[in-house]
């Protein structure tokens, strides 16, 4: 079974519910007759004649100022080529996908069934009124110069053909960055720059502007070298055509300071590589196979600094890492256009950001404790949550000095402000969790695997690199299910606990089981007959070291599916109460709830236990809690039992963790409305500080809040995440969905790193060398 993603994943993800990616959702109320009277007609009519007697306030009165029209007519798709229009769409889509998660700039996607250029451009100009920026896509060469540049002069709006200037501005910032760690000065390099495409081109233009020199350049394209001689150049690119006329690659590489792709995959080799000057640098950007492959050039030289398109690489040229963040910049100011000063910011802002410290979500994502500036990280990383409030106001600054601007931005600290509360960190803490599971996967036991659910989650989690999954249950039933849905699980690890060929197993797991349990209701009989039951076999298989993790509980009832856990598994030590918590991602960001699953009527005690339990496993998703502790009262304007108990769990929880961001009790109201807080409570830890972790003072309150959270569609659930077990096992609600299966398996996979990770250290700490380093020490 090949990792990598299904036709029919991919046909099912863009067709099921409602076809396509993006939808359009409106900004303001319109549930009632004044509501649809204000927003048509009559209400409509004002700013309509307030635009018509001011057409700058279009942006005042429309979504005018933050609506970007991505434009293609479908001719460079990807690497599918002309495949046309319509066929473009689903990936103009995206890219409106990509907009909106990264920058929050609203798109439409418009195709256009037009290749002669100065038509194109003419149908692109009548849009101007519509749109605040234009993103045109997916172009081909020539016609993409031609076309940029005539409407850059004629809109007065910016206007960037992202496959040109994305990856321009993306290699630069990496060069710049390769170029001081090799100690190597631009305008003294030696280029050699296969490919002679719309990027290729932009890359070697934005080189120049960075201090390059043109005839340091050797350039190659399908036809060979640019050379004088060739007579089919463009008139941009003769400059650049210094080449012998009898050059090949190989003969360009010997002795070159830098190589950059834009061309094929595998057409440069070691040796080429080891014949280039000291500290070299390559750029080898073809997808999805470079010119040359990250093993081999770093295997032919140890002084070499590489970049790549590639995910699955270091220093990856990405240009999701650009296009986001330079619109916004661009829009924010109501720039009238986007030029070379407001390209070459956004290039020293990346190059700059990738100098300076990382922060611990974008460690967790990469699954490393300290990303550090060095061969290995010269350009930031995607999912770096700094990238909107660096880049965006370089820009914006940009066009403000260069002229460009009409609305200037007066308090850089506010905008940084409104720029990060943009966006929640919800897309950004699973996609951390996500990319940080696929750097080190674990094995994860499904033991239901006799549902359809389950086994399309456990191929999505194999697919996807998340985890190795193992499947329990009835084989052949397993495999007739499978077959039936078109599902496959070729290679997947399929046992059966009741089978004849698990006896073994059976009998070493009740022989442990018996250990832990003979004076707990169970005898030696029993302890072996409940390894029949999968949900024992499989927290067995846990404790025992044979898988990492286990997912179950989507069709059997809560309690029976934690019972083995705990009794198979256990608490971590000094926990005496475990509890169940929900991750809810909403705009405000990811907020936690807990208790939500286990606990039905808390003493202050337990609550304490549950709030530490819970600002444990925010940590662990490198988050900063910030407790509410909820109840119907605010800061004793109730006596009740209920309300003292919930203050009396926020004293103990204090008197633990003095330093934990906890406070109560109140109302949920009073703990997201900061003004309110302020201005009643000033002594308040959560004046200011954004609340993310929600603690309910009895199962009923918080089981009901998630449960209305989620049917309302205020909020993606995942979970409930079980706090306090030595090992994770994570039990599914009733009835999840297959989304949330994946989800719960990624989370599973980081608390087998973290637990293994913490179990590797204890045993470190116990070792007799260990202590004799301590004794010596002290």
């Amino acid at each position: 079974m090949s990792k990598v993603l299904r036709k029919q994943a991919a046909l099912d993800y863009h067709s099921k519910g409602r076809p396509g990616k993006i939808e359009v959702v409106p900004t303001k109320e319109a549930k009632t007759q004044r509501d649809l009277s204000l927003a048509y007609s009559p209400g409509v009519a004002e700013p309509c004649k307030e635009i018509a007697a001011n057409k700058e306030d279009v942006y005042k009165y429309t979504a005018k100022g933050n609506l970007v029209g991505v434009i293609s007519n479908g001719t460079a798709v990807l690497g599918l080529g002309n495949i046309g229009p319509e066929a473009s769409k689903p990936v103009m889509e995206g890219k409106g996908v990509l907009f909106k998660i990264f920058a929050d700039i609203d798109v439409f996607d418009i195709e256009i069934n037009e290749t002669d250029p100065e038509k194109f451009v003419q149908i692109v100009k009548a849009l101007e009124p519509t749109f605040g920026g234009i993103n045109l896509e997916d172009i081909k060469a020539p016609e993409c110069f031609v076309i940029e540049k005539a409407l850059r002069e004629q809109l007065t709006i910016p206007v960037m053909h992202d496959d040109q200037h994305g990856t321009a501005i993306i290699s630069a910032a990496a060069l710049l960055n390769a170029l001081q760690i090799q100690k190597k000065r631009i305008d003294k390099v030696r280029f050699v720059i296969n490919g002679a495409g719309a990027a290729a081109m932009a890359c070697i233009q934005l080189y120049v502007s960075l201090g390059a020199r043109p005839e340091n350049f050797f350039v190659f394209d399908i036809n060979g070298p640019l050379h004088r001689g060739r007579t089919d150049l463009e008139d941009f690119k003769k400059k650049f055509a210094n080449a012998p006329a009898d050059c090949n690659l190989a003969k360009a590489l010997k002795d070159a300071d830098v190589f950059v792709g834009l061309s094929v995959g595998n057409v440069v080799t070691g040796d080429m590589v080891k014949s280039m000057a000291r500290n070299p640098i390559v750029f080898a950007m073809a997808n999805p196979d470079p010119e040359i492959s990250w093993d081999e050039a770093k295997g032919a030289r140890k002084d070499l600094i590489m970049a790549t398109g590639r995910s699955d690489y270091p220093n990856q040229v990405n240009n999701v890492l650009g296009f986001p963040y330079i619109f916004r910049g661009a829009l924010d100011v109501r720039a009238r256009g986007i030029n070379e000063e407001m390209k070459l910011a956004a290039v020293k802002a990346l190059a700059e950001l990738a100098q300076s410290p990382v922060p611990d979500i974008v460690n967790l994502a990469y699954n490393t404790k300290t990303i550090t500036f060095g061969p290995e990280y010269i350009i930031p990383k995607p999912l770096d949550p700094r990238l909107l409030a660096t880049v965006a106001p370089a820009v914006a600054k940009a066009a403000i000095d260069s002229g460009l601007a009409q609305q200037p931005i007066h308090d850089w600290e506010a905008y940084k402000t409104e720029l990060n509360k943009r966006l929640g960190l919800d897309n950004q803490v699973m996609r951390a969790l996500g990319s940080k599971a696929r750097r080190d996967p674990r094995r994860i036991v499904f033991a239901e695997a006799d549902n359809v659910k389950i086994l399309k989650a456990a191929q999505i989690v194999f697919d996807e690199g998340i985890g190795y999954p193992i499947l329990l249950g009835d084989e052949a039933k397993i495999r007739s299910l499978a077959v039936a849905n078109g599902i496959d699980i070729e290679g997947l690890p399929i046992f059966d606990p009741r089978s004849d060929a698990m006896e073994e197993s059976r009998n070493k797991f009740g022989e442990l089981f018996f250990k832990k349990r003979g004076r707990k209701g169970f005898n030696y009989y029993e302890s072996k007959k409940v390894m029949r039951d999968r949900n024992y076999f499989g927290c067995m298989m846990v404790e025992t070291g044979e898988a990492d993790c286990m997912i179950s509980g989507l069709s059997k009832n809560y309690p029976d599916t934690i019972r083995p856990a705990i009794q198979c598994i256990g608490v971590d030590e000094g926990v005496n109460r475990i509890a169940g918590m929900y991750l809810m991602l909403t705009k405000k960001g990811p907020i936690f709830l807990a208790d939500t699953t286990v606990n039905f009527h808390p003493t202050a005690q337990e609550l304490a236990e549950i709030t530490l339990l819970a600002a444990q496993e925010v940590r662990s998703f490198n988050i900063t809690p910030r407790i509410a502790l909820l109840s119907y009262s605010n800061f004793g304007s109730s006596t009740s039992d209920e309300a003292r108990l919930v203050a009396e769990a926020r004293r103990i929880v204090k008197a633990k963790a003095p330093g934990l961001i906890v406070d109560g009790e109140m109302q949920a109201s009073l703990a997201f409305n900061n003004e309110l807080l302020k201005e009643n409570y000033p002594f308040s830890e959560l004046v200011d500080k954004p609340v993310n972790t929600l603690i309910f003072p009895n199962l009923a309150a918080g089981n009901t809040a998630y449960n209305l959270l989620k049917e309302l569609g205020a909020a993606d659930a995942i979970g409930p995440i079980l706090l306090g077990l030595k090992k994770p096992v994570h039990i599914l609600q009733l009835g999840s969905s297959v989304r949330n299966i994946v989800n719960m398996a990624t989370i599973a996979v980081a608390d087998a790193q973290i637990k293994n990770q913490q179990a590797a250290d204890e045993a470190i700490r116990r070792s007799p060398w260990w202590k004799r380093l301590k004794k010596r020490e002290s």
